[in-house]
């Protein structure tokens, strides 16, 4: 009868021990799907980026008159004919491609400011925050302000708080700095420009990061302006309706801009 009863509790024992490998197994199954979900999730987010309009494709393969555009593997360049200007590097938003920026660079190349739109990997400047480097690198004599829009503005600024000394002048587009790319004490010129139908931008995050920036920054608020107007893409998701056209806001993005860079030398100290 002992035997019968050792028997007995063996077999329950190898019923517990089976079903619990049943709950891990589940268990596990249910982890590698979620695994799997967010992998492919991820994927779609990184891989599905905005593309330019029509327009802005445009503005690369029929330039306007006065502006030489070179698409290069690591930037598109907008280049006027004649230029005494500051240059400028521009970091792209994220999930959005360079080419989307085309139609901004043409104008600001139209006002004699060679424009260098960098190309991140996988469209995201986080990738590639250091990617101005080889801009300066070309051009040792020229003088550059950096920004960018949204995210691309946020490590524009990174860029530039670690390189005071080869920036002219930093400008955020619906953006903001963090505290890796804190300008309030770096002494260079700063323009933000934002929108007030922006749906895109955390405001609160915007507001705070005030305390980043030197005390005469100038902010500009396009009114009717939203978060992907800065750029040409089309709608982007979470955005407001904007009140106002792209060409509008492009054009006080563009006015802004040139008006705050009047002051700014075109040549670094050490070329005199």
């Amino acid at each position: 009868m002992f035997r019968r009863k050792t028997s007995g509790f063996g077999s329950y024992g190898g019923t517990r021990r089976k079903s619990r490998a049943r709950t891990i197994g589940k268990i596990l199954l249910v982890i590698l799907i979620l695994l799997v979900i967010a992998t492919g999730a991820a994927a779609w987010y990184v891989l599905t980026p905005y593309g330019p309009t029509p327009q802005a494709e445009q503005a690369i393969t029929t330039p306007a008159e006065g502006v030489t555009v070179k698409n290069t593997d690591q930037w598109i360049e907008f280049a006027p004919a004649k230029s005494s200007k500051v240059g400028i590097i521009f970091y792209q938003g994220a999930r959005v491609k360079p080419e989307a920026y085309s139609l901004l660079a043409q104008s600001l190349a139209k006002a004699g400011h060679p424009v260098y739109i960098v190309k991140m990997p996988f469209n995201f400047a986080f990738f590639k925050p250091d990617a101005a480097q080889a801009i300066l690198d070309n051009h040792p004599d020229q003088k550059f302000i950096i920004g960018g829009h949204s995210l691309g503005g946020v490590f524009a600024a990174r860029y530039a708080a670690e390189h005071i000394d080869r920036m002219a002048g930093v400008f955020f587009l619906a953006s903001y700095p963090d505290s890796k790319g804190s300008l309030g004490n770096s002494g260079l010129p700063v323009m933000s420009i934002s929108a007030s139908n922006d749906g895109v931008l955390q405001r609160d995050k915007y507001e705070a990061a005030r305390t980043m920036l030197p005390a005469n920054t100038v902010y500009y608020s396009i009114k009717g302006g939203d978060h992907a107007q800065f750029g040409s893409y089309g709608e982007q998701k979470g955005d407001k309706p904007a009140q106002i056209t792209e060409q509008e806001q492009r054009n006080q993005t563009v006015n802004a801009l040139v008006s705050w860079m009047k002051d700014i030398p075109a040549t670094s100290q050490k070329s005199k």
